[in-house]
């Protein structure tokens, strides 16, 4: 008996570390796509500075905004990743290209599964990680 409940509080304060992890990188995410939506002179600034059309900010913060909803619904959460992990790799590669700091796209996809798993016993199943 002891061993169950002792199971079920670290598999409570799993599910709240993914979540409150998954829950950072949603709002980070979230007020990014914003940025973009708005064409925020920062952001249009950003985009020239990468080599990329200011053009092109509100149709990549609506890509953004689209992958991000679709993370942060528990049912469509893998999928959500996926998609992110995509658009994440992006950015890795315009940061790359433009010589500029690129390792902040890839902590983010990695802090996005770490969330992901934390809180998906499914998804935690399928990794050969031990507890």
């Amino acid at each position: 008996m002891q061993l169950s409940s002792q199971t079920t509080a670290i598999s409570k304060s799993r599910l709240w570390a993914g979540r409150a992890i998954s829950t950072i990188l949603v709002l980070f995410l979230l007020f990014d796509a914003i940025a973009k939506l708005l064409s925020l002179a920062p952001v249009l600034q950003a985009f020239t500075q990468l080599g990329w059309s200011p053009g092109f900010a509100v149709p990549i913060g609506i890509t953004l905004l689209t992958c991000t909803l679709i993370y942060a619904i528990p049912q469509t959460s893998p999928f959500g990743a996926i998609l992110l992990t995509a658009y994440l790799g992006g950015a890795v590669a315009t940061h790359l290209r433009a010589g500029q700091v690129f390792y902040f796209p890839i902590l983010f996809g990695i802090l996005l599964w770490v969330g992901l798993v934390l809180r998906n016993d499914r998804l935690r199943i399928l990794l050969p990680l031990q507890d």
